[in-house]
């Protein structure tokens, strides 16, 4: 070969060296100039499910194999607390990040003929920080924060689709004349008059699974407020056929089976309250077994986060049983106390490849850490206005930050107030009508059933709960204290 061919040759293969070189560093700028994807969630709201009334919390008396094998995937929460102990404030607490003393809805309260007081249009929500930076926002199941036409609604509260029940007093009952499309009515036929064909709770879950279908291909928050197992006690025929007599002797419960109540608020009769709570139960598990199966259908399984939770204690309504299945566990206390039992809470994250699986966690958290957390898995700073702290650390087996209290207060039986220090928990009884009620207290984790108050014995951590609860409580114009003058409407 001449020299200057080889010298051409040599420069030809140095311009393709030097090309291939450019190309790799081109496509690896690419790739760290894609920022990683954000993943889907989906947020699993039980009502009225207590801390003991799933197979991987201890119940013995049914089988939950769906969600036990999502604590098996992922990671259970053993010190999770719910953000009232009843719905409409705890649900406000998830979706504002505030807890009681801060957030906006503190109390239930209906409004006549449908609905309950609304949540302010201009307070933003999880819901919304998350569509506003990409998401496609979805709920389906039951609201209870705003009547229809209210600024409350789910579509004027961040989410772009609404399915199920706006009234949590309607949401009592399972086989409801209507359900809401967002501010649309949808009439269920078969369920006029005394008909009971169309089940609530399955409905809805149909929606929520075209809800996956119709948004696989883009990044999606699935709220997933279901109704089970609140009372009335009923399941469909083919789940109590399943569990006929397996809790004898039942006490049949009489409830409301006719008149002005029937089908809006009032609890139907059930001759087997116990094998109806189960059937509940098992009903539920199986729709989160459902949910898990239709993200591994659509290939989107490792791109979600999925959170099952309750949204207060067990409740003692339509026939209710909660002793019978141990359904507080260890805790003292129901659905409306302030008490452990009403407020703590059973809490599963699963996301593979990111939570380890089968991982337990006592890292203390309450509902207005949720909307952080999730905000912090998306990329979004977390406003200053919330109260919660991000547990993505914890999620990925990282340095936690932990709160130095959690506060809550309950407008009704009286008035009630709470705070969780470290090992310590103040409790409050009496708080509408005198702020300086005497407090008992209990060390939780020699204690953790509440059963000796020690109030006489520690002045001081009395005085530093105290000031916490004085502190963390301010007015409302929508739910005083008796004592109180309300703050001014703004």
């Amino acid at each position: 070969m001449r020299p200057h061919h080889r010298l051409l040759a040599k420069t030809g293969l140095c311009y393709l060296f030097l090309s291939v070189g450019l190309a790799g560093c081109r496509d690896t700028a690419q790739k760290e100039s894609v920022p990683p994807r954000r993943p889907n969630i989906i947020y699993i709201l039980a009502d009225d499910l207590g801390y003991g009334d799933l197979g991987c919390y201890g119940q013995q008396r049914f089988k939950t194999p769906h969600i036990d094998g999502l604590a098996r995937d992922g990671m259970k929460f053993t010190r999770h607390y719910a953000g009232a102990p009843v719905c409409a404030p705890s649900r406000s607490a998830l979706l504002t990040g505030q807890h009681t003393g801060h957030t906006f809805i503190r109390g239930n309260r209906e409004i006549q003929p449908e609905g309950q007081y609304p949540l302010q249009a201009r307070g933003h929500t999880l819901a919304g920080h998350l569509k506003e930076n990409g998401y496609v926002t979805g709920a389906f199941g039951k609201w209870g924060l705003g009547y229809p036409g209210s600024e409350g609604v789910p579509n004027r509260q961040g989410f772009d689709e609404f399915f199920g029940y706006n009234c949590q007093r309607i949401a009592h009952n399972y086989y409801p004349y209507h359900l809401w499309h967002n501010d649309r009515k949808i009439r269920l036929v078969n369920n006029g008059g005394t008909q009971t064909e169309t089940y609530g709770p399955e409905i809805i879950h149909q929606k929520a699974l075209s809800f996956l279908e119709a948004h696989k291909d883009t990044t999606f928050f699935l709220y997933y407020p279901s109704l089970i197992p609140h009372a009335e006690l009923v399941a469909p025929e083919r789940y109590m056929a399943a569990l006929e007599g397996r809790f004898a002797p039942e006490t049949p419960y009489e409830g409301i089976d006719s008149g002005e109540l029937y089908k809006n608020g009032g609890y139907g009769s059930q001759q087997q309250p116990r094998a109806a709570f189960a059937a509940m139960v098992a009903l539920l598990d199986e729709q989160v077994g459902d949910l898990r199966r239709k993200l591994e259908e659509l290939g989107i399984a490792a791109h979600t986060l999925i959170i099952f939770t309750s949204d207060n204690g067990p409740h003692l309504e339509g026939g209710a049983d909660p002793d019978y299945f141990d359904s507080n566990g260890p805790l003292r206390g129901y659905k409306r106390d302030l008490y452990e039992g009403g407020i703590r809470v059973p809490m599963i994250a699963c996301w593979p490849g990111k939570v380890a699986p089968n991982s337990h966690s006592d890292h203390i958290s309450a509902f207005w850490d949720v909307a952080p957390t999730l905000l912090d898995l998306a990329g979004v700073p977390a406003p200053e206005k919330m109260d919660g702290i991000s547990f993505l650390p914890e999620l990925l087996g990282q340095p936690q930050p932990s709160h130095e209290y959690l506060y809550w207060e309950f407008h009704e039986e009286g008035g009630k107030q709470a705070v969780r220090m470290g090992p310590w928990k103040g409790v409050r009884l009496g708080a509408d009508q005198d702020p300086g009620a005497p407090l008992e207290l209990y060390h939780l984790p020699t204690d953790p059933g509440e059963e000796t108050n020690v109030a006489g014995n520690h002045p001081e951590i009395l005085r530093q709960i105290a000031a916490i609860m004085n502190k963390a409580h301010t007015p409302s114009a929508a739910f005083p204290f008796a004592h109180e003058d309300p703050a001014p409407v703004e």
